[in-house]
């Protein structure tokens, strides 16, 4: 078995590499993509079974299809936790690569879980509806300039038919005309693609139980649920809550020592397409949900606002969660999920169980 710490860069990548059954080893720098290529494939050609370990990394998409398609092992590890192995001081391509090696000989090597191609591909048309929806919004943002320029103040009813016709009659000179129109013609060119984009998404979030059961709860849409699903994977991973606000960033940065405790802002680590849609969806909910209303004014008046969002975002990131692990909807969460702090339920979800196990023995 051939075993290859790659460490990886855009335009090459420095490998190590040994042979375990024969102790060969060496080093290498292979440019992308014809270089890195003809070595994998010559590889490949042997009928001998490799294993790459290298750090996750941007731009590497090429390379993970290319050893997927020659059937090599890859292994893609936490860089963070990589870093914290080396005791060095001396920092080299060649070194980290030594490192990577070593880790992965030595079974010590920190894997992530690689989500698969399907559910990246997804992903893509999630966050390309995204950039389009935040295109549109800055072409909105500059007709809106040029229309209060023109002391014209309507707000959301500048794109009803009547605003449209009012911005268009302006007299503006040449090249404010000029731009006026452009924005438009883009304008008019986005609408249809994020209609279309965001039909997409809605049948794909059809096609997904776990998107349908979380779409149950108050202020998630199809967006937010299939954005979940995707970017959460297997429920598994996670053993609770704290974990998934860790994942997604809506945790305090901490920097404690004894009796000091000092919290900062949230560590903004993870996905930020996800906690954003989190952060709007959060909003709907605690205007449809009693309970989260008085839970998010109460947090407003204390610590502001912003931090009442994200906290609510948090909550809501928690409750979908569960709701994904243990494969309930909304109204099996308020019937079986936890009460505690409720006077009718003193212990919370316990009381609930047994209700739910005593049903299931008694059919």
């Amino acid at each position: 078995m051939i075993i290859i710490g790659a460490d990886y860069h855009p335009g090459f990548q420095q490998i190590a590499f040994v042979d375990t059954e024969t102790g060969d080893c060496g080093e290498q720098r292979l440019q992308h993509r014809e270089e890195t290529e003809k070595f994998y494939r010559d590889l490949a050609a042997q009928g001998m079974k490799v294993r790459v370990g290298m750090e996750a990394s941007g731009h590497a998409r090429w390379f993970e299809r290319l050893l997927a398609e020659l059937n090599i092992e890859l292994w893609i590890g936490d860089a963070a936790e990589i870093r914290t192995k080396r005791v060095r001081k001396r920092k080299t391509d060649r070194e980290d690569a030594r490192l990577l090696l070593r880790l992965v000989q030595e079974d010590r090597f920190p894997q992530i879980w690689v989500a698969s191609w399907e559910n990246r591909d997804l992903r893509q048309l999630l966050w390309h509806r995204h950039r389009m929806v935040q295109a549109r919004t800055r072409l909105m943002n500059q007709l809106q300039a040029v229309a209060l320029n023109e002391g014209l103040r309507c707000k959301k009813k500048l794109w009803r038919e009547h605003g449209r016709e009012q911005l268009e009659s302006f007299r503006l000179a040449p090249w404010a005309s000029r731009r006026r129109e452009d924005l438009l013609k883009l304008l008019d060119q986005l609408n249809p693609t994020i209609a279309e984009l965001t039909q997409a998404i809605e049948q794909e979030a059809e096609n997904c139980p776990e998107a349908r059961r979380l779409m149950t709860h108050p202020g998630v849409g199809a967006l937010t649920a299939l954005a979940f699903v995707l970017i959460i994977g297997r429920a598994e991973r996670f053993q609770c809550g704290k974990q998934i606000a860790s994942y997604l960033g809506l945790v305090p940065m901490e920097d404690s020592s004894g009796e000091r405790r000092r919290l900062g802002h949230i560590t903004k680590q993870g996905n930020a397409l996800l906690r954003f849609l989190l952060v709007e969806a959060a909003q709907v909910t605690v205007r449809t949900i009693p309970q989260w209303r008085s839970k998010y004014f109460h947090l407003a008046m204390r610590r502001g606002r912003k931090i009442a969002k994200v906290a609510m975002a948090r909550k809501l990131a928690v409750r979908l969660f569960w709701m994904m692990r243990q494969e309930w909807n909304y109204e099996q969460v308020q019937k079986f999920g936890s009460h505690v702090g409720q006077p009718e339920n003193r212990h919370g979800v316990q009381e609930n169980t047994e209700l739910l196990t005593g049903a299931s023995r008694s059919s």
